[in-house]
């Protein structure tokens, strides 16, 4: 079976995307922090990506005030969801069809 990597989807590329996308397939909603510490990048790094997946429609931001502080939450939405679970279904194929 051959796979084709351009069913890949370049969006999801980078580790820093990759690990964005998997925390917030495993969580309903992740505030900034939680993903910065969970990834182990810093502020910068962490926000352009956000904007970049967010650029892309693939997570939704929800803002809010905890005790007068800004929390920032960001979740997959139905269309990242989707082209999230398609990529990974091609790495799936990539790898069974190597063995």
């Amino acid at each position: 079976m051959k796979v084709s990597i351009d069913q890949l989807n370049k969006a999801f590329e980078s580790r820093v995307r990759l690990g964005i996308m998997s925390a917030l397939a495993a969580n309903h909603k992740l505030d900034f922090n939680s993903l910065k510490q969970y990834l182990n990048v810093t502020d910068g790094n962490l926000a352009s990506h956000l904007k970049g997946l967010e650029k892309e429609r693939f997570i939704g931001v929800e803002k809010s005030f905890i005790d007068r502080k800004p929390n920032t939450k960001y979740f997959m939405t139905k269309e990242g969801k989707k082209a999230f679970e398609a990529h990974l279904r091609t790495l799936e194929k990539l790898i069974k069809s190597q063995k």
